[in-house]
């Protein structure tokens, strides 16, 4: 296991460039195998995650090579397999998205069950259901989904939540299905977007109608094509933040105001300090005028679920008492027991503590939390238990006075390109080690 020492205390300052989106890049990759020929991405983050969807990618009979640091050719000519190794289960959640190239290169897929961050239920029945619809034939046992199809066809399909994950797998199943499908209550995030983008660019029909829907009209084929990962929203706010509970001054180049409108909203309202340059956005200021805020995660285009931790370690920091309502995933907002640890000063509640419509209304999650702040943070052995806490945990330790112990450290790795050295660039002090 390998851990990080961070001695806190220090303001970070200087440029960072984020990287290509882990939430983006794992779903083209995937998208890719539908073209029978050579892609080639570039701006793609060298993360675990890349490397484990690779890894399945040559499982079947794909290759691929890294033409410079953040240039990948992927080509799937060779593809000869349609079984995904049961090894790979409960590694990540992108097992499933396999289902669609699968069936259209083989008419049938066997993948093993997905996993990814513990941070609530993460069901695939929306999946399943939808390429059912699209008249795939899916059964689970003995810990892998089978799948059968031999005439895939459009369908007007009605998602019961917004869900990332099942959207995207229903939009790269349906362009190469017969005739029209229409995703209705569809997710609009910016990384799906990229994917519809890059699925044009081999030659899919599909657009975005009104009311969260999306439209793909089938092709008879795919083709190869060139495509630029988008920046990542997540990286990119995840740093802003580093240089506001440090009491820096970070130029964060590749972050994309109109990506990430909703977070400088947020920001703005907590009094956090940000200019909008031409090629990023400089965060500045430090902590001493930021103001607490009740705040809600939603689905796109509302405040993401995946800036909630970071956030949260901001507001520590901030004056007053500020609110979360957690309303995406239900087990969220468990890493909170060891900000406690440090000095934050967080209760959380299975109530709903917001206005905002709520799945676990009633229910006994604890998914909303008050935050009293501001805390002095004081530094802490911890185990990093997920991707984006994990991130927080780097945050509290960076803001902290002391030498804090961060241990499990690769899974924050599966999700930030090059995480040590760009801290270190920025005047972070940090000891790698392994046990």
């Amino acid at each position: 296991m390998k851990y990080y020492q961070i001695i806190g205390g220090q303001p970070l300052k200087g440029e960072v460039t984020v990287s290509g989106s882990k939430n983006s890049v794992l779903k083209i990759i995937i998208a890719s195998l539908l073209s029978n020929g050579k892609c080639i991405l570039s701006n793609v983050p060298k993360i675990r995650d890349v490397e484990i969807t690779l890894e399945m990618c040559q499982a079947l009979g794909a290759t691929y090579k890294w033409i410079k640091d953040d240039e990948l050719e992927i080509d799937s000519t060779n593809l000869n397999a349609y079984t995904i190794p049961l090894e790979y289960r409960d590694k990540l959640r992108v097992p499933i998205l396999f289902l669609g190239p699968l069936l259209h290169r083989f008419g049938q897929a066997e993948i093993p069950s997905p996993g990814g961050c513990n941070i609530g239920k993460r069901p695939v029945d929306f999946h399943i259901e939808g390429l059912k619809a699209l008249g795939a034939e899916i059964e689970y046992a003995d810990k892998f989904y089978s799948a059968k199809a031999s005439n895939l066809k459009g369908a007007c399909i009605e998602l019961p939540f917004p869900s990332v994950g099942a959207t995207e797998n229903i939009m790269i199943t349906a362009t190469l299905a017969k005739g029209k499908t229409v995703i209705k209550n569809a997710a609009i995030e910016p990384e799906i977007e990229d994917l519809a983008i890059f699925l044009q660019a081999m030659g899919a029909i599909i657009y975005q109608d009104i009311n969260r829907t999306w439209v793909i009209e089938g092709v008879d084929k795919l083709h190869s094509a060139n495509y630029k990962i988008m920046p990542d929203r997540i990286e990119a706010a995840s740093f802003g933040i580093a240089a506001l509970v440090t009491g820096g001054d970070i130029y964060v180049k590749g972050a994309n105001q109109g990506q990430m409108l909703t977070f400088f909203n947020w920001l703005r309202k907590a009094k956090g300090e940000f200019e909008v340059l031409e090629e990023g956005i400089r965060f500045f200021g430090g902590t001493q005028n930021l103001k607490a805020v009740a705040l809600e995660t939603d689905v796109h285009p509302g405040f993401m679920t995946d800036w909630q931790p970071p956030f949260v370690l901001l507001l520590t920091q901030a004056q007053g008492v500020s609110i979360i309502h957690e309303t995406v995933y239900e087990n969220r907002l468990g890493y909170t027991k060891e900000l406690n640890r440090m000095g934050a000063q967080i209760q959380v509640y299975s109530d709903c503590l917001g206005g905002r419509s709520c799945r676990f209304a009633n229910k006994d999650y604890s998914h909303s939390a008050i935050i009293v702040g501001p805390s002095k943070l004081k530094s802490a052995n911890l185990i990093v238990p997920d991707l984006r806490a994990g991130f927080s945990y780097v945050l509290a330790a960076l803001a902290a006075e002391g030498v804090s112990k961060l241990e499990n450290i690769e899974m924050i790795e599966r999700g930030y390109a090059h995480i040590k050295s760009k801290l270190l660039a920025l005047g972070a002090q940090i000891e790698e080690g392994e046990e």
